[in-house]
């Protein structure tokens, strides 16, 4: 999947090391379209109706409207025939975001991994190269002895001096360790993250240390495929959206909000198709130089 930006997203969208491919291998994912579902047992949930209480200014709750959903049922993006819904509603819904439909292959959304593994893995990526932060996760692996040791009970029994070891820093240390704490006393769970609404979600998964409003949106739709994400904080959606609607300056959340209400409820895929528009547009600068 296009995979992606707040802080580290200032680099050009099309290099390897780029928030959106950093950030796509933190959660297992792939921009190539592909057949593959998701093998996560995602189940229906239920959506609850926009609030119309005043948007606040501050920007945890204007970030939080953001991601919910008028509809009263929505189904991962990774379900079979999804995606072509999601394309049908943007084509008619919006002209030019069909132009980018019709010159873009449609997106997949194919991770095989738990919540835990695509959270801890997303803390391990965080503000690394995509190499470094491959190895780095590779070598945590073998610490835990395969994918299926990176457990909390296993992680926990790290200790700071194995991690830092491994290239892992005390800092990301605390960060794995608190996730993995959260889990082992019932905080947070695989099942109970799969069911959770959107807003429960962002609250839930920014209370653990070094995990913030970006990679909570990176990770629902990436990792979760929820369809109605809108990832304000990241500077590929904005820059995309201001190049695309000719806006003057880069979009803040509640005008990003506004010109993306069209899209509902499949925000998360009118989002990945400005990754994609920035993408391309870094690949012609390139190739004119």
């Amino acid at each position: 999947m296009g995979k992606p930006i707040t802080r580290s997203l200032s680099r050009s969208l099309s290099k390897p090391s780029s928030t959106t491919q950093s950030a796509a291998a933190a959660t297992n994912i792939s921009i190539t379209p592909s057949s593959s579902s998701s093998k996560i047992p995602f189940r229906t949930r239920k959506i609850r109706k926009l609030s119309t209480t005043k948007t606040t200014t501050t920007t945890t709750t204007t970030t939080a409207s953001t991601i919910s959903s008028p509809l009263s049922i929505l189904k991962p993006l990774s379900i079979k025939g999804e995606i072509d819904l999601a394309l049908e509603h943007l084509r008619n819904s919006d002209p030019l975001i069909a132009t980018l439909i019709e010159t873009h292959k449609p997106p997949t959304f194919d991770s095989h991994s738990p919540p835990f593994i695509s959270l801890s893995r997303s803390i391990l990526y965080q503000q690394l190269a995509t190499n470094a932060a491959k190895s780095i996760y590779t070598r945590f692996l073998t610490l835990c002895g395969g994918e299926s040791g990176v457990v909390p009970e296993n992680v926990l029994s790290l200790s700071a001096n194995q991690l830092r070891e491994i290239g892992i820093s005390g800092r990301k240390a605390t960060y794995l360790h608190d996730l993995a704490d959260k889990f082992r006393n019932g905080s947070l769970s695989d099942s109970s993250i799969l069911e959770m609404n959107d807003d429960t979600l962002l609250t839930s998964l920014t209370a653990v240390k070094g995990i913030g409003v970006w990679s909570v949106h990176m990770f629902m739709i990436f990792s979760l495929h929820r369809p109605d994400v809108l990832p304000v904080g990241d500077l590929g959606v904005r820059k995309g959206m201001q190049s695309l609607y000719g806006l003057k300056d880069l979009p803040q959340p509640l005008q990003m909000e506004q010109v993306c209400e069209k899209w509902r409820p499949y925000r998360s895929v009118g989002s990945w198709y400005m990754w994609r528009l920035m993408e391309a547009k870094a690949l012609t600068k390139m190739a004119k130089k």
